[in-house]
């Protein structure tokens, strides 16, 4: 079932509690925090949001983000998510490769 729509005022503060897929760790490596902090702070500039705090756990997120438009957290998030996802999967990919590349298998 899908979930009901947020009412999102421009202007007025929105707390975003992001989780990994079925509560696993979205971080596993100092790398992982930069580079997710990395893609939010080119977001939020692109989508108009302003970040005034943020809470980075090994298995969620916490974001306190006022945006400029209704829809602006909402692409925000769709966005992080999305490039987030693609370098978690880049490792992934590389990490599973490597004894083929390496022609051990």
């Amino acid at each position: 079932m899908a979930r009901l729509s947020r009412l999102v005022f421009p202007g007025v503060a929105l707390h975003i509690i992001q989780r990994g897929n079925n509560r696993n760790a979205c971080f596993r490596e100092d790398g992982d925090y930069l580079t997710y902090l990395a893609h939010l702070r080119q977001l939020t500039t692109k989508h108009e949001c302003a970040l005034h705090a943020y809470c980075l756990m090994t298995n969620h997120v916490h974001l306190l983000l006022t945006p400029t438009e209704p829809e602006a957290c909402a692409l925000l998030m769709r966005d992080l998510g999305r490039t987030y996802a693609g370098y978690v999967m880049a490792c992934y990919r590389y990490i599973e490769l490597n004894p083929v590349r390496a022609r051990m298998v």
